[in-house]
């Protein structure tokens, strides 16, 4: 049985590790040709020849090195179908404390990357006469918790910019959405309660406030961004769908 994605060229942004990679996988697994861009060139190397698809190292947040490796991927493949902006930085920043550096990279990476990206999927989409781009942004573009600046600030932004990007380029048959993962089991949230006084507590204490009773997995993720990328969600464009386990339905006690 043929994929969801079968015979679609894919591009994923951050592709190395976490949700990143388990995104790579899946859109393999559902018959995508894919390729993906990271700054980590070994574990980019490593993940292209575990999952046989195509890296490039490149930045984001420099549209030269974004121009370089959409055109390159765009000739070899012949096209870009869907474009899935994943990159992005986690922040915890005092804001009176910040510096207009720090202010500059985060933004850079979590909101700029997804506007140069799309900025040069956007032509090739236009000439085939659609696409798809999904923008991961997270649950904190909703709601948040203390020490999370500007972080939230600069999700929020994305969801702003999935939807202006919606409006504009379905008239060209371009669908754009984003998808708002919560707790997620990668490796930097299971550093971060290593680094807590009581590891134990620290993930009882997150665990128990999920309706669901625990965290989603990073292919979770994956396979809802597989589905919006897809076909099968051709009626669905500006939305903004949480993979959070039921947190973000939860009022506070």
């Amino acid at each position: 049985m043929s994929g969801r994605l079968e015979g679609k060229v894919a591009l994923v942004t951050g592709g190395a590790q976490g949700i990143g990679r388990a995104i790579v996988e899946k859109l393999a697994q559902e018959g995508a040709r894919v390729s993906f861009l990271d700054l980590d060139e070994a574990g980019g190397a490593a993940t292209a020849r575990a999952l046989s698809v195509s890296f490039t190292r490149a930045d984001v947040t420099r549209e030269s090195e974004v121009q370089a490796a959409l055109a390159q991927v765009i000739g070899r493949e012949g096209g870009l179908d869907v474009l899935v902006n994943n990159a992005g930085l986690n922040a915890y920043f005092d804001a009176a404390a910040m510096t207009e550096a720090e202010w500059d990279t985060v933004f850079a990476v979590d909101l700029k990357g997804a506007w140069l990206c799309g900025k040069h999927a956007l032509p090739a989409m236009k000439r085939a006469g659609g696409g798809s781009i999904v923008n991961i942004a997270s649950i904190h573009a909703r709601l948040t918790i203390a020490g999370m600046f500007p972080y939230a600030a600069a999700k929020a932004g994305l969801v702003g910019l999935t939807r202006s990007l919606a409006l504009d380029c379905a008239p060209a048959g371009i669908r754009v959405n984003a998808v708002l993962p919560g707790w997620t089991r990668t490796r930097l949230v299971e550093e971060w309660f290593r680094m807590q006084p009581d590891p134990a507590e620290a993930e009882r204490k997150v665990v128990a406030v999920h309706p669901l009773g625990r965290l989603a997995t990073p292919m979770e993720v994956a396979n809802l961004v597989a589905f919006v990328a897809s076909d099968e969600a051709s009626a669905i464009t500006g939305a903004a769908l949480a993979v959070d386990g039921g947190l973000g339905a939860r009022f506070a006690t």
